[in-house]
């Protein structure tokens, strides 16, 4: 066992059926696992409600993706599959106001589990103001959903497939879907039925390998979660895809089970967070017991390399020169490689895996993996 601020990480509660179901009330892993059948759900969804219709009228000066939280990474995924192909800059809004630059040649695409986001219904009425096109997706009948019906941009009702209603991060399949569909309209993207197709069946593969009742020592989700525990994660992408994925895992660890990280991108981690591995949580003694009992005894850094197999050569060599240097000073290095052809199917491999290893790390420290009670916290406290 390890412990973080006095809570002990049970390894053993990973291969307790029993518990994973008691303590899992929400059904998250479930809903983790729904993430194939979110793909397909989203991908009829989509073309059902029109999203080719974004193209008819010719490519945007700019796309501008609203969003917060799980829904803001749609933007950053869309940024990473058009940022060296594509003649579209995609910019990511996750606050209230547009940069003032956005007009009306501009597209805007806004993305909200509930369709009722503060911060993105008050972005998308003022893109609705300045003549913005739009387009969105979420829940129907929402004050989102009339804003971009109103202006005349397709909408997508999402968030059927899941079990776990209400949990934007456990949707993000349902979320991405139809704005890559937006911009795959647009011929920024190269995505369409076979492509979502494969991820879908990826996610399956995963879903069959991380499922609750296939043991810690086979299971690479459970396995992922051990190596996360008692650490400080340090996850670093190493192309702006697999960096998506970095993003995502650190902010599933704090919301599913309230744990710290750090992320970031080679080759950008290499000129600043690299120093940490000089610093007070880096390294331990050799001998040490790597599950102590005392809190924070086992509490040090570890680096995550989620890697991708389009690296370019300077990233390649900043990850190898990394791993050394880490492996010097007892800093412990996981390296998750993505697999598959197509960039999407790289990113739900990375992502896939991601999300199973959070789940399964509240669950070994005995957190409700769906809980967020700090958040819901401070969002009744803003709005009194």
């Amino acid at each position: 066992m390890s412990s973080a601020g006095g809570v002990r990480f049970e390894a053993d509660r990973l291969d307790d059926q029993a518990y994973l179901v008691e303590g899992d009330p929400s059904g998250m892993l479930r809903s983790v696992a729904s993430a194939s059948a979110q793909v397909r759900a989203a991908y009829r969804s989509a073309v059902e409600n029109g999203v080719g219709r974004a193209g008819r009228e010719g490519r945007p000066r700019a796309i501008v993706v609203a969003g917060v939280g799980a829904s803001a990474l749609v933007g950053d995924v869309i940024e990473a599959l058009c940022r060296y192909g594509a003649p579209v800059p995609v910019v990511t809004v996750r606050g209230h106001r547009l940069p003032g630059w956005v007009g009306a040649a501009d597209l805007v695409i806004a993305v909200s589990r509930s369709g009722r986001t503060e911060e993105t219904v008050a972005v998308t009425a003022e893109a609705a103001r300045r003549g913005c096109a739009l387009a969105g997706a979420g829940t129907p009948d929402t004050p989102l959903s009339a804003l971009v019906e109103r202006a005349g941009g397709p909408y997508v009702p999402v968030g059927g497939a899941t079990g776990v209603a209400g949990q934007p991060m456990a949707t993000l399949w349902s979320l991405m879907v139809p704005p890559i569909l937006v911009a795959a309209a647009l011929g920024l993207v190269p995505a369409g039925e076979s492509e979502f197709e494969s991820v879908a069946k990826r996610l399956e593969d995963l879903a069959h390998r991380c499922r609750p009742s296939s043991e810690s020592f086979i299971n690479p989700g459970k396995t992922l979660a051990m190596e996360l525990a008692g650490t400080l994660p340090v996850i670093w992408g190493t192309s702006p895809l697999a960096a998506v994925a970095a993003h995502r895992l650190a902010i599933r660890l704090n919301e599913d089970a309230g744990y710290p990280a750090i992320w970031g991108e080679l080759p950008e981690a290499a000129h600043n967070q690299i120093v940490t591995f000089d610093g007070p949580l880096a390294g331990r003694d050799v001998f040490a017991d790597p599950f102590a009992d005392e809190p924070g005894e086992a509490t040090c850094l570890r680096l995550f390399l989620l890697r991708d197999v389009e690296e370019h050569p300077q990233v390649t060599r900043s990850r190898m020169a990394a791993v050394r240097m880490a492996e010097d000073r007892g800093v412990p290095v996981s390296e998750i490689l993505a697999e598959g052809v197509h960039p999407l199917d790289r990113l739900a491999a990375l992502i896939g895996l991601c999300d199973y290893a959070s789940v399964y790390l509240a669950l070994g420290y005995g957190t409700d993996p769906a809980s967020a009670a700090a958040a819901t916290e401070l969002q009744a406290r803003i709005s009194q």
